[in-house]
């Protein structure tokens, strides 16, 4: 499940034309965490995760599989 999500993360901040950086911003961490999810280094917590799913009008499902 953790590559899935790093893949739709990926594509979804992609499709919304945001650099990781500018992600970063949006979610108060540093760019190097947003790196770190994307290539299933770790996963964010489950306040940041729903903070995710809350900006990119995605459910917990969707983004997690």
């Amino acid at each position: 499940m953790q590559i899935k999500f790093a893949e739709n993360l990926k594509n979804l901040r992609k499709s919304m034309g945001l650099s990781q950086k500018q992600l970063a911003e949006i979610m108060l961490v540093d760019q190097r965490t947003v790196s770190a999810w994307e290539n299933g280094i770790c996963e964010p917590s489950f306040a940041v995760l729903a903070k995710l799913c809350e900006y990119f009008n995605e459910t917990f499902d969707s983004i997690l599989t």
